[in-house]
């Protein structure tokens, strides 16, 4: 998945670059593959990190946050 990730990372970074270099030397339009990385970034890049990084803390927040809230109607209940 790290592998995965840089090569994704990189191909978007190409996208940009290519698309601003594009943009600045001739008159075709740059925008599209700038616009196409930073797409890419945001909806495949992005998820697939977060992913990668959380994926086994995910069941500790899940279940830290599943049993506060019992705690704090407990504490409700007492002083009604």
């Amino acid at each position: 998945m790290k592998i995965i990730l840089k090569i994704i990372f990189f191909i978007i970074i190409i996208l940009i670059i290519s698309g601003y270099f594009i943009e600045n030397t001739t008159d075709l339009n740059g925008k599209i593959y700038i616009g196409i990385g930073v797409l890419s970034f945001a909806f495949i890049f992005m998820p697939l990190f977060i992913y990668y990084r959380y994926k086994d803390r995910l069941g500790d927040f899940i279940d830290s946050r599943m049993e506060q809230p019992k705690e704090e109607n407990r504490d409700l209940e007492k002083f009604t």
